[in-house]
């Protein structure tokens, strides 16, 4: 019991001192500190434990925060996008990183995995310097954006379906992998076509 009490002490004062220090992290590293605090082994009573590894809790958060910034960003190219391949292409992104988001957040619930609410700082940096932008220089940047997201998300889906641990991430992954790599493809040849 005082084994216990004693980790729970010192579960509230990491929180309060997150708390405190909010300024310094963003949602991705916040939900990371959560995982790595939902031990298995020594605190399953205070943080009802994780079911997955910590390189898979941070598989989940990282795809969760590129796929959220993968919408976000869509969006924005939705309302001020002109060029029709551009708007297409925002749509299917709006449409199939939704559908993964929310196929991931499915299964994190059920691993007791803690996922970001929100993009984290460099997706935002990312959002914000977009938003400033129009017309073709807004097209080009989003265009740029997109072949460098779907690059790293790619090689992070190929690496979990790879390396996972947990049966559902790598499954996760391994479906998820093709359809990054046909959005890939995709917006490679909308980059062609806009030189």
């Amino acid at each position: 019991m005082k084994k216990l009490i004693y980790v729970m002490a010192v579960s509230v004062s990491a929180l309060a001192f997150q708390a405190c220090s909010g300024g310094n992290k963003d949602a991705k590293e916040s939900a990371d500190s959560l995982n790595q605090s939902k031990d298995t082994t020594t605190n399953v009573a205070a943080t009802g434990g994780i079911a997955v590894d910590e390189a898979d809790s941070k598989f989940a958060t990282t795809a969760a925060v590129g796929g959220m910034a993968e919408v976000e960003l869509s969006k924005l190219a939705l309302q001020k996008s002109s060029n029709a391949q551009v708007k297409e292409f925002a749509t299917m992104m709006v449409t199939d990183h939704g559908n993964a988001n929310a196929e991931l957040m499915e299964i994190a619930k059920t691993k007791n995995i803690t996922l970001p609410t929100t993009v984290d700082a460099d997706h935002q940096k990312k959002m914000d310097d977009l938003s400033k932008k129009s017309g073709a220089d807004f097209d080009k940047a989003y265009v740029s954006d997109m072949i460098d997201g779907h690059k790293s998300t790619l090689k992070l889906m190929e690496d979990e379906s790879k390396n996972a641990k947990d049966a559902e991430l790598k499954a996760f992954s391994t479906k998820t992998a093709p359809i990054v790599q046909g959005h890939l493809v995709m917006i490679n040849k909308i980059n062609d076509s806009m030189k």
